[in-house]
């Protein structure tokens, strides 16, 4: 990131904080779309409307209980085969990109007068005989690097979700 300098402290430029603004809007849009994908797979899996797999996708609010429920009906209703194992597959890409959406949307954002951006996870973490809160973490070039990286992978999750749709004439329309 870019440093001014203001009386001997360096502030985050506004080219700098909007950069990671653009990052996490995309992330928010990109996942949104992609995490509404399996609206499709709902309808598909159990020969439900549109319009219903909707109402059981929002009355489930947690995106992990949404993909463990589409996991769980693609393991019911279809033989094993290619096409559980692609849907398996994409859910569990799905999967494990939500911990990078978790993190810059669950977190306190942190933009410090020399120049830092960070996040703080609002997180509890139990221990044995401790807890840990509030891990912080400096938005540099290489965790910059790494949201971008992770952009592009859902970005592709996402074409290889609507791929599978469409190979498997999954209602789409």
């Amino acid at each position: 990131m870019t440093e001014r300098s203001t009386h001997g402290l360096a502030a985050p430029s506004e080219q700098d904080l909007d950069a990671v603004m653009l990052r996490v809007g995309r992330l928010n849009y990109t996942w949104s779309n992609t995490e509404s994908l399996l609206i499709h797979m709902l309808a598909g899996l159990t020969g439900m409307t549109k319009d219903a797999a909707v109402v059981v996708f929002l009355s489930v609010t947690a995106t992990r209980t949404r993909i463990e429920l589409v996991e769980r009906l693609a393991k019911l209703s279809l033989p094993a085969g290619d096409q559980q194992t692609e849907l398996l597959d994409l859910t569990s890409r799905l999967t494990r990109l939500q911990s990078v959406r978790n993190r810059y949307n669950h977190s306190i954002w942190s933009f410090e007068e020399d120049g830092s951006v960070s996040t703080i996870l609002m997180r509890i973490a139990d221990r044995r005989d401790r807890i840990h809160m509030g891990r912080k973490q400096n938005l540099g070039e290489k965790e910059l690097a790494k949201l971008d990286q992770d952009l592009q992978t859902l970005s592709t999750l996402n074409r290889d979700m609507w791929q599978f749709l469409q190979s498997y004439g999954y209602p789409i329309g």
